[in-house]
Parts: C-alpha cells; structure tokens; sequence
C-alpha cells in the first residue's frame, strides 16, 4: 500500500513537470507567433497603400525650409522630366535649379511641363521654385557654380540619370543636418598610397570594389551628394583656377574637386548614406577604358594644387535602422 502511494506520488510529480515543460513551449510559441504578427503589422502599410510610417515621420519633422536640388542635365529631356517628377513629390523639397549648359535655351515645351509638375506638388502651403540656370560656355565646372539666389542653406546634387527614393534622400538630409559642414551622399570612393612609387606621395583612386572590399571610403561623388552652398562660392572663387582650367579641358573630375574642396575647409570625412539607386539613362564615362587611371591622375594632380593630401578616409555608414532586421 505504501509502496503503491509513493508510485503515485512519483507519477504525479512526472505529469506535473510534463505539464509545465509543455506550458513553457507553447508559451515560446506563442511568443513567436505573437512577434511575427507585429512584425508583418509594422510592414502592412506598405502592402495596402497607406502611407509608408518613415515617410510619415519625416514630412512632420522637416523645418519650412529643406534643400534644393541641384540637377545637371545635357541633352536628355526624357530623363530630366522623370526625374523632377520623383523628387518633386519629395517632402523636404524646396527649390529645384537645373544646371543648363547646352548651346539652345530650354525650349517651351520643356519649360511648361516642369512648370505643372512642380504646380502639382506645391500645396500645402509648400512652394516649389523651379529655374533654369543658362550657362553659356559647356563646362563641367557649371554644375558647381555660385547661386546667389538660392532660398536653401544646402543643395542636393544629382546627375539626371539616377534616381532615389524620397525616403533615402530625406533620411540623407537629416543626417546632413547633424554634420553641414561635410559631404553626404551615396555613391561613395576611396583613394590610397601607391606604395610602388615609394615616398614620392602619389596616390591611388579606387572606385566601389575597392570600397565594397576594404569597408573604407574617402569621397562620396557629387552625382547624388548634399552639401552647403558655401561650397558653391568656394569652388567658384577660391579654389586653384587650375583645377577648374583642368575640369574644362579634360571634362572630368569636378566631383573629386569638390570633395577635396569640402575636406580642406572642414577637415572632416564625408558621409556615406545607404540608399537605393534606380539607374534610367545610358551608362556614363565611368564605363569608358582608362577611367580609373584617369581619375587617379586627377587625385594626384589636386593634392600637388592643394599642396597636401586634404581627403580623410572613414568606415561610417548611415542607414536607417527602421527598414532593417538586425543592426
């Protein structure tokens, strides 16, 4: 009798432990059901066509005055159109000048389709400026000149070829705002010693592999890039006429320009910001041969005009922890 009330006893300490052991486990799956829920929750927006909740954030968090955007185009007005179209609905949008160097004025046309897509997108109480900046002589260094009108402390300077999405460029401005006085864009390079010339300081320009292998960048390219619009007056009346003289002739390397520019007045490293880019036009010269030996001949050519290596590299990634899993 005894014998039998202690197998009892046992028996019933065995099914209690059971018990709590299957509690802990569907416990733990409910937890995981309950997370995976939330988690296709938060991304749920995107799917039924409410208003992304980062976008949210940042329409209601913008000043009254966000940037410009400084568009250089040549002879392509179908991309042109689509790109103003995008970033016209850009929340942080301001002003947009396009940087027009071809030897006829914009025709009409052109002219009063931009003028009803910014009409479109200026509401609110938001006003778009949109002009036209007529250079009369093609010259690379035009992209970078002074705008004495500009309604915005900094610009957005993008090739007519690529695009971003607005969330990617918005995110890029607030980061700019914690650092004005450096470069922030997205399409990062870097430069290096050329240690087979030895001591003579000659350098090296490597393009995204180089970048993507050592984790390391010291310039991000003006083709998509905000910076102040001092840089304008700098670049256009203080930095080494050479350099532009070089620009012109050889029609490449204004954006190594303007990152040594930027590094020699800030003495800080640019920002390279994660972003999506949408390529809509023809490859550039950055397809042709030699490209990179000629950039590198460029970066030797500006540290012998400054006088001193300015550019300081960096491992720093902006990206927008909201739209990653792990981080």
């Amino acid at each position: 009798m005894m014998r039998k009330s202690v197998l009892n006893r046992r028996t019933w300490r065995h099914a209690a432990i059971s018990a709590v052991g299957s509690a802990q486990v569907k416990l733990l799956l409910l937890c995981c059901i309950v997370f995976v829920l939330l988690a296709l929750a938060g991304r749920t927006t995107t799917f039924i066509g409410w208003k992304n909740g980062s976008d949210a954030l940042y329409e209601s968090s913008f000043p009254k005055k966000g940037y410009a955007l400084l568009i250089n185009t040549w002879k392509r007005n179908d991309l042109l159109k689509k790109s103003i179209s995008h970033y016209a609905s850009c929340p942080g949008l301001q002003s947009i000048r396009i940087v027009w160097s071809e030897p006829d004025p914009p025709s009409d046309s052109i002219v009063e389709y931009l003028n009803r897509v910014v009409q479109l997108h200026s509401k609110d109480g938001r006003e778009i400026e949109l002009k036209f900046d007529i250079n009369k002589e093609d010259s690379l260094n035009n992209r970078f000149k002074e705008i004495k009108d500009l309604q915005t402390d900094v610009v957005f300077s993008i090739d007519d070829d690529i695009i971003f999405p607005c969330s990617s460029v918005e995110l890029a401005f607030s980061v700019w705002r914690s650092a004005p006085d450096t470069m922030v864009g997205f399409v990062p390079r870097v430069h290096w010693v050329d240690k087979s010339k030895g001591d003579q300081g000659k350098f090296i320009y490597g393009g995204w592999w180089s970048v993507w292998w050592t984790g390391t960048y010291s310039m991000v390219l003006s083709k998509a890039a905000l910076f102040h619009k001092k840089y304008l007056n700098l670049y256009t009346y203080e930095m080494p006429a050479s350099i532009r003289e070089y620009v012109t002739k050889n029609r490449n390397c204004e954006d190594i320009a303007m990152s040594f520019l930027v590094a020699n007045a800030s003495g800080a490293p640019p920002i390279w910001v994660k972003g999506k880019i949408f390529e809509i036009g023809s490859t550039g010269i950055s397809s042709l041969g030699g490209h990179s030996e000629k950039r590198t001949e460029c970066v030797n050519r500006f540290v012998a005009e400054f006088g001193r290596m300015p550019l300081v590299s960096t491992t720093v990634k902006a990206v927008d922890s909201r739209n990653n899993w792990f981080w």
